[in-house]
């Protein structure tokens, strides 16, 4: 069965069963029928955005919308046990965009925009809105892309000073909170052997992965120094200094491979 399309469902698919008819109209309906061009007997993959997904053959097709009949009953993807939080500092150029994108295809969980000290790009009024519009966009087109069963949250634009309360948080919750900087003297590569051991002695994983990743002028010292007595972590992924686009997605790597979500 080939199932090289793809497409989200605005609804759940939790109480479907096999055998079961849906009409998906929408900008996805719009999205099938006009552009995929998808025809009866077609088979296509469907998630929701509850972590359902299941296989579906299109039954029939008019001007803007199509219907399909499940194949099978729904399969739900649990919640990770770890879950990774990316908080992106919005860059110039689309390269907060293509750091996002990334990152979801990785595994990304939630994505917080940050307006960090050194942020050319500023979102403010409208520009907030469509700044959002935009990085909803590219994350919607990296679950299609990499056919995920769940949408990663696209949460509030914070300030530095609101992300200091954050991090306080997240870490009194347990949560590990990594900022990529470099002037750090600890390595990434300790944090990731730290977590392997912990998983290869059974031992405790946190419930949370931060990984804060400053604009292209890097985090300032006066943020790293809140952002550290808050209980973040500065670490140094390497000897080379990554763009705002790669450095999250590179860390996010890493720590995949010992999380266990490629396992």
């Amino acid at each position: 069965m080939s199932l090289k399309n793809f497409l989200l469902l605005e609804g759940t698919l939790e109480d479907a069963t096999a055998g079961s008819s849906i009409e998906i109209g929408g900008d996805e309906g719009h999205h099938g029928a006009r552009v995929m061009r998808l025809r009866p007997g077609e088979n296509i993959l469907v998630t929701d955005t509850d972590g359902y997904q299941v296989e579906a053959t299109v039954t029939s097709v008019s001007k803007s919308s199509f219907d399909i009949q499940l194949c099978s009953a729904p399969m739900h993807e649990p919640a990770p046990e770890t879950t990774f939080v990316l908080v992106q500092a919005l860059a110039k150029g689309g390269r907060d965009e293509s750091a996002i994108e990334m990152a979801t295809e990785l595994g990304v969980d939630r994505v917080i925009p940050w307006q960090a000290d050194r942020s050319v790009v500023q979102w403010k009024g409208v520009k907030e809105e469509k700044g959002r519009e935009k990085w909803r966009s590219r994350i919607i087109a990296a679950v299609k892309q990499s056919r995920r069963a769940r949408i990663p949250a696209l949460e509030t634009a914070v300030t530095s000073a609101e992300l200091v309360p954050l991090i306080e948080s997240a870490v009194s919750r347990g949560a590990m909170v990594l900022a990529l900087h470099e002037s750090a003297t600890e390595r990434l590569g300790g944090v990731t052997r730290e977590l392997a051991m912990r998983a290869a002695n059974a031992g405790e994983m946190p419930g949370e992965v931060w990984v804060l990743v400053g604009p292209e002028g890097g985090i300032s010292d006066e943020e790293i120094r809140r952002f550290s007595a808050a209980g973040a972590a500065p670490v140094l992924l390497g000897n080379e200094i990554l763009r705002a686009s790669s450095a999250g997605p590179a860390a996010l790597a890493a720590l995949c491979s010992v999380i266990g979500r490629w396992q």
